[in-house]
Protein backbone atom coordinates (compact mmCIF):
# COMPACT_ATOMS: atom_id res chain seq x y z
CA UNK A 1 0.00 0.00 0.00
CA UNK A 2 2.64 2.53 1.15
CA UNK A 3 4.37 1.79 -2.53
CA UNK A 4 1.65 2.38 -4.30
CA UNK A 5 1.09 5.84 -2.35
CA UNK A 6 5.06 6.85 -2.99
CA UNK A 7 4.37 5.68 -6.53
CA UNK A 8 1.22 7.54 -7.18
CA UNK A 9 2.77 10.58 -5.18
CA UNK A 10 5.75 10.47 -7.71
CA UNK A 11 3.86 10.38 -10.72
CA UNK A 12 1.90 13.50 -10.23
CA UNK A 13 4.95 15.38 -8.86
CA UNK A 14 6.48 14.49 -12.46
CA UNK A 15 3.36 15.44 -14.28
CA UNK A 16 3.30 18.98 -12.83
CA UNK A 17 6.91 19.40 -12.59
CA UNK A 18 6.68 18.97 -16.52
CA UNK A 19 3.87 21.65 -16.88
CA UNK A 20 5.60 24.10 -15.28
CA UNK A 21 9.03 23.59 -17.32
CA UNK A 22 6.41 24.03 -20.56
CA UNK A 23 7.43 27.48 -22.10
CA UNK A 24 4.86 30.32 -22.13
CA UNK A 25 2.09 29.96 -24.26
CA UNK A 26 0.14 33.32 -24.47
CA UNK A 27 1.06 36.95 -23.83
CA UNK A 28 -0.77 39.80 -22.82
CA UNK A 29 0.54 42.93 -23.05
CA UNK A 30 -0.62 47.06 -22.41
CA UNK A 31 0.70 49.30 -24.41
CA UNK A 32 1.14 53.17 -24.77
CA UNK A 33 3.19 55.60 -26.77
CA UNK A 34 3.35 58.66 -29.15
CA UNK A 35 1.92 58.69 -32.48
CA UNK A 36 3.11 60.80 -35.67
CA UNK A 37 0.33 61.47 -37.64
CA UNK A 38 -0.75 62.50 -41.31
CA UNK A 39 -3.62 62.68 -43.37
CA UNK A 40 -5.03 63.64 -46.16
CA UNK A 41 -5.82 66.18 -49.39
CA UNK A 42 -8.99 67.00 -51.16
CA UNK A 43 -10.76 69.24 -53.09
CA UNK A 44 -10.74 73.09 -52.08
CA UNK A 45 -13.49 73.89 -49.86
CA UNK A 46 -14.48 77.95 -49.05
CA UNK A 47 -15.69 77.68 -45.07
CA UNK A 48 -17.95 80.29 -43.61
CA UNK A 49 -15.26 82.12 -41.99
CA UNK A 50 -13.57 83.41 -45.62
CA UNK A 51 -10.64 80.61 -45.69
CA UNK A 52 -10.30 77.96 -47.96
CA UNK A 53 -9.36 74.27 -46.40
CA UNK A 54 -8.22 71.67 -48.72
CA UNK A 55 -6.45 69.04 -46.38
CA UNK A 56 -7.59 67.41 -43.11
CA UNK A 57 -5.01 65.88 -40.62
CA UNK A 58 -5.46 64.04 -37.04
CA UNK A 59 -2.77 65.83 -34.86
CA UNK A 60 0.12 63.91 -33.40
CA UNK A 61 -0.50 62.80 -29.82
CA UNK A 62 -0.08 60.00 -27.34
CA UNK A 63 -1.58 56.44 -28.04
CA UNK A 64 -2.37 53.51 -25.27
CA UNK A 65 -3.52 50.10 -26.12
CA UNK A 66 -3.53 45.82 -25.92
CA UNK A 67 -2.37 42.70 -27.79
CA UNK A 68 -2.96 39.03 -27.00
CA UNK A 69 -0.40 36.67 -28.52
CA UNK A 70 -0.11 32.92 -29.24
CA UNK A 71 3.06 31.31 -29.63
CA UNK A 72 2.95 28.68 -32.13
CA UNK A 73 6.20 27.84 -32.05
CA UNK A 74 8.89 29.54 -29.26
CA UNK A 75 9.50 31.91 -32.60
CA UNK A 76 6.52 32.50 -34.12
CA UNK A 77 3.40 34.38 -32.51
CA UNK A 78 -0.12 35.27 -33.99
CA UNK A 79 -2.52 37.27 -31.74
CA UNK A 80 -4.61 40.28 -32.19
CA UNK A 81 -3.51 43.97 -31.71
CA UNK A 82 -5.96 47.51 -30.49
CA UNK A 83 -4.98 50.87 -29.97
CA UNK A 84 -6.35 54.10 -29.71
CA UNK A 85 -4.87 57.66 -30.42
CA UNK A 86 -7.05 60.34 -28.49
CA UNK A 87 -6.53 63.30 -30.89
CA UNK A 88 -8.19 65.73 -33.23
CA UNK A 89 -8.40 66.56 -36.71
CA UNK A 90 -6.62 70.13 -38.06
CA UNK A 91 -8.07 71.08 -41.35
CA UNK A 92 -5.74 73.19 -43.24
CA UNK A 93 -5.32 75.64 -46.31
CA UNK A 94 -5.26 79.68 -46.55
CA UNK A 95 -4.96 78.86 -42.66
CA UNK A 96 -4.98 76.03 -40.05
CA UNK A 97 -7.54 75.06 -37.31
CA UNK A 98 -8.71 72.39 -35.24
CA UNK A 99 -12.09 71.25 -36.19
CA UNK A 100 -12.87 68.31 -33.65
CA UNK A 101 -11.66 65.70 -31.37
CA UNK A 102 -11.30 62.40 -32.52
CA UNK A 103 -10.81 59.17 -31.74
CA UNK A 104 -8.75 56.05 -33.95
CA UNK A 105 -8.88 52.91 -33.27
CA UNK A 106 -7.10 50.24 -34.53
CA UNK A 107 -7.70 46.63 -34.97
CA UNK A 108 -4.98 44.41 -36.55
CA UNK A 109 -4.66 40.62 -36.59
CA UNK A 110 -0.80 40.08 -36.29
CA UNK A 111 2.02 37.39 -37.14
CA UNK A 112 5.47 38.15 -35.46
CA UNK A 113 8.49 36.88 -35.31
CA UNK A 114 11.37 36.73 -32.45
CA UNK A 115 15.16 36.29 -33.12
CA UNK A 116 17.31 35.07 -30.94
CA UNK A 117 17.81 32.62 -28.27
CA UNK A 118 14.29 31.73 -26.48
CA UNK A 119 15.55 31.44 -22.81
CA UNK A 120 17.13 34.64 -23.59
CA UNK A 121 16.74 37.68 -21.51
CA UNK A 122 16.38 40.11 -24.76
CA UNK A 123 14.54 39.29 -28.39
CA UNK A 124 13.89 41.40 -31.64
CA UNK A 125 11.22 40.79 -33.44
CA UNK A 126 9.33 41.79 -36.50
CA UNK A 127 5.58 42.13 -36.75
CA UNK A 128 3.10 42.58 -39.72
CA UNK A 129 -0.89 42.35 -39.52
CA UNK A 130 -3.85 43.25 -41.27
CA UNK A 131 -7.28 44.61 -40.27
CA UNK A 132 -9.05 48.31 -39.82
CA UNK A 133 -9.19 51.51 -38.27
CA UNK A 134 -12.12 53.42 -37.03
CA UNK A 135 -12.36 56.82 -36.87
CA UNK A 136 -14.54 57.86 -34.79
CA UNK A 137 -17.52 60.65 -35.06
CA UNK A 138 -16.97 64.08 -34.94
CA UNK A 139 -19.34 66.86 -34.33
CA UNK A 140 -18.22 70.61 -34.61
CA UNK A 141 -19.85 74.08 -34.97
CA UNK A 142 -20.96 76.27 -37.75
CA UNK A 143 -22.16 79.40 -38.68
CA UNK A 144 -25.66 77.31 -39.50
CA UNK A 145 -25.16 75.47 -35.81
CA UNK A 146 -23.81 72.18 -34.49
CA UNK A 147 -22.91 69.92 -37.24
CA UNK A 148 -22.01 66.18 -37.34
CA UNK A 149 -20.28 63.68 -39.13
CA UNK A 150 -20.35 59.86 -38.61
CA UNK A 151 -17.64 57.72 -37.96
CA UNK A 152 -16.15 55.31 -40.20
CA UNK A 153 -13.84 51.75 -40.72
CA UNK A 154 -11.21 52.00 -43.38
CA UNK A 155 -9.13 48.56 -44.48
CA UNK A 156 -5.35 48.94 -42.96
CA UNK A 157 -2.31 47.56 -42.59
CA UNK A 158 0.31 47.54 -39.89
CA UNK A 159 4.05 47.25 -39.70
CA UNK A 160 6.38 47.05 -37.07
CA UNK A 161 9.96 46.15 -35.03
CA UNK A 162 11.42 46.51 -31.69
CA UNK A 163 12.96 44.61 -28.78
CA UNK A 164 11.47 42.72 -25.42
CA UNK A 165 13.31 42.12 -22.57
CA UNK A 166 12.61 39.72 -19.80
CA UNK A 167 12.85 40.90 -16.34
CA UNK A 168 11.56 36.86 -15.75
CA UNK A 169 10.16 34.13 -17.16
CA UNK A 170 6.72 36.17 -16.96
CA UNK A 171 7.25 39.70 -16.87
CA UNK A 172 9.09 41.83 -19.35
CA UNK A 173 9.34 45.00 -21.10
CA UNK A 174 9.48 45.94 -24.61
CA UNK A 175 9.75 49.15 -26.74
CA UNK A 176 9.73 49.66 -30.49
CA UNK A 177 7.88 51.20 -33.58
CA UNK A 178 4.68 50.47 -35.96
CA UNK A 179 3.75 52.03 -39.16
CA UNK A 180 -0.10 52.16 -40.18
CA UNK A 181 -0.99 53.09 -43.35
CA UNK A 182 -4.78 53.06 -43.65
CA UNK A 183 -6.18 53.63 -47.11
CA UNK A 184 -8.98 56.57 -47.11
CA UNK A 185 -9.77 57.38 -51.22
CA UNK A 186 -8.37 57.19 -54.78
CA UNK A 187 -8.59 60.33 -56.77
CA UNK A 188 -9.05 60.20 -60.18
CA UNK A 189 -5.04 60.36 -61.91
CA UNK A 190 -5.78 60.02 -65.37
CA UNK A 191 -6.76 57.74 -68.43
CA UNK A 192 -3.82 54.80 -69.22
CA UNK A 193 -3.86 53.51 -72.29
CA UNK A 194 -2.71 49.75 -73.45
CA UNK A 195 -3.47 48.28 -77.10
CA UNK A 196 -4.61 44.79 -75.51
CA UNK A 197 -6.95 46.03 -72.67
CA UNK A 198 -8.13 49.56 -74.19
CA UNK A 199 -8.16 52.79 -72.18
CA UNK A 200 -9.53 53.00 -68.42
CA UNK A 201 -9.20 55.73 -65.83
CA UNK A 202 -6.53 55.06 -62.89
CA UNK A 203 -6.27 56.28 -59.63
CA UNK A 204 -4.00 57.93 -57.26
CA UNK A 205 -4.61 56.41 -53.73
CA UNK A 206 -4.16 58.47 -50.48
CA UNK A 207 -3.33 57.14 -47.18
CA UNK A 208 -3.78 58.47 -44.02
CA UNK A 209 -0.45 57.61 -42.14
CA UNK A 210 0.56 56.78 -38.46
CA UNK A 211 3.87 56.05 -36.88
CA UNK A 212 3.75 54.86 -33.58
CA UNK A 213 6.61 54.95 -31.29
CA UNK A 214 5.62 51.78 -28.57
CA UNK A 215 6.27 51.06 -25.15
CA UNK A 216 4.89 48.78 -22.76
CA UNK A 217 4.85 45.72 -20.29
CA UNK A 218 4.20 42.19 -21.19
CA UNK A 219 2.81 39.17 -19.37
CA UNK A 220 3.44 35.28 -20.77
CA UNK A 221 2.39 32.56 -19.29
Amino acid sequence: MFRKVLVSTSLVLAVTSAAWAQPPKVEIGGLFGYTLADGVSGNPVKAGDGNTYDRVDPRDSMHFGASLGFFLTRSVQIGFLWRRQATSLEVSGTTATDLADINIDGYHFFGAYYFGDPDGKMRLYLLGGIGATHYGGISFPTAAGTKSVNGGMRFSTTWGAGVKMYASENVGVQAGFQWTPTYIKSDAAGWWCDPYWGCYLVGDSQYSNQLEFVGGLTFRF
